[in-house]
């Protein structure tokens, strides 16, 4: 089956627009913008933590809609340039910056989750790079170039049962991913609960039984504090570092070690506040040495570590040299390391001892010095036993996404084309 073309301008409900020129951040008051990370990290842009603008109410036709399609005007990585992200929905009403450019369908006649799947498919990514223009190390395309482009202009009945199919597999994937966040949160509130808050010591110093908790494990929190450097900690318990109960691990692949078998991933694939990785890569074809990680190991992004991003590997594997791979010197307290390097308190103790202005990093040496109360190892393996089954289910949910994933891929470029034929529009 082959579909008559036109160009991309005939489906608009109104022109194309490049975005506003981003004002100065703010805080408290101001409204969400859309920009490039936002569009690389997420094909579809939904409920998104996101910086906050300050725009002017003559300003109104940058409000993005759902079902808006988002391009980027340019890329650092060559066969970047107009990467495509549907905007879903978002809290507040969203702008979106000026590297990105929008493009508002007619939906009496295309249906924007089919164009956004189209130039995600091979054959919507070709036709991109016809008119991506190369710079140094950089590339970038022009809205003018975009409306002129030839797109397929199938049925619309066609277009709506091939875009029902891609976000079927995609709503599933959000639904993984969004278990996976509850986990996740489950896991931060226990951590928070019991070396944090010391709520177990608190309810047992009142005399009373910890809520939620059996016997034999109320028994391993004291029933009192006392004084410490860090103000006041549970009893027996002491004021330590990170790097007493972690380590991190310094193996390396040479390039001419490095094939398609091997599992990559790099800082792209490390998704922001989540333990989850969500994409990654094969070794193939990299051509400086990685680090090699184990399932289960925590890793940790160093280059801006604002960024927020730590996962635990879902499979052994290698890794970019500005991500720490790190474990525990002791199993008990996997857990509670794992939680220490994903807390909000460390990421922002590591942003302020990065080096560096334009590329901040910063270095285990740090990190390991970071004060923390450590517990007696029975509590920590208790909390490691409690949260290891969240882990495991976390892991499950990554690879069954990957899966769909892949399923996804592998439907995308022949519904796009008419290859594969629906029996609904036939």
């Amino acid at each position: 089956m082959s579909f008559e073309t036109a160009p991309f301008a005939d489906l608009f409900a109104l022109p194309q627009k490049n975005g506003l020129t981003r004002p100065k951040a703010v805080r408290g008051l101001g409204l969400p913008m859309v920009n490039m990370g936002e569009l690389f990290a997420h094909p579809r842009i939904q409920n998104l933590d996101m910086d906050l603008v300050q725009v002017d109410d003559k300003e109104a036709h940058f409000l993005l809609e759902p079902e808006d399609l988002l391009f980027a005007r340019q890329s650092l990585v060559l066969s970047g340039a107009g990467q495509c992200s549907i905007f879903i929905e978002n809290k507040f009403p969203t702008v979106f910056e000026s590297h990105l450019i929008r493009c508002r369908l007619n939906r009496a006649v295309s249906n924007p989750y089919f164009y956004f799947y189209f130039f995600r498919s091979p054959l919507g990514r070709a036709a991109i790079e016809t008119i991506a223009e190369q710079g140094a190390g950089a590339s970038g395309i022009r809205g003018s170039d975009l409306v002129n482009l030839e797109v397929p202009c199938p049925p619309k009945a066609y277009q709506d049962d091939a875009a029902k199919i891609l976000t079927a597999l995609d709503d599933r994937i959000a639904l993984l991913h969004e278990t996976n966040a509850t986990l996740e949160a489950i896991a931060q509130a226990l951590f928070k609960s019991w070396f944090v808050d010391f709520d177990p010591v608190h309810t047992k110093a009142q005399g009373r039984t910890p809520e939620g908790m059996d016997e034999a494990t109320a028994a391993l929190f004291p029933d009192g504090f006392e004084e410490s450097e860090l103000g006041l900690v549970p009893r027996g318990w002491r004021v330590g570092t990170l790097g007493e109960v972690a380590k991190t691990v310094r193996q390396q692949l040479q390039p001419s070690e490095l094939h398609a078998d091997i599992n990559y991933v790099g800082l792209e694939h490390i998704p922001r506040k989540s333990l989850s990785l969500v994409s990654w890569g094969t070794a193939q074809g990299l051509e400086s040495a990685k680090a090699t990680f184990n399932e289960g190991d925590i890793l940790f992004g160093k280059l801006r570590p604002y960024s927020h991003k730590v996962v635990i590997a879902p499979f052994d594997g290698v890794c970019s040299t500005d991500i720490l791979v790190c474990q525990a010197t002791k199993p008990a307290y996997y857990g509670f390391i794992a939680m220490q390097l994903f807390s909000t308190a460390l990421i922002e103790y590591a942003e302020r001892l990065s080096n560096g202005a334009k590329m901040p990093r910063v270095g285990w040496k740090d990190i390991a010095a970071y004060p923390v109360v450590i517990p007696l190892e029975l509590a920590a393996g208790e909390y490691t036993k409690g949260i290891e089954p969240l882990f495991r289910l976390i892991q499950a949910n990554v690879h069954e996404a990957q899966t769909l994933a892949t399923l996804r891929d592998t439907l995308l470029p022949r519904l796009i084309s008419g290859q594969l034929r629906l029996p609904e529009t036939t």
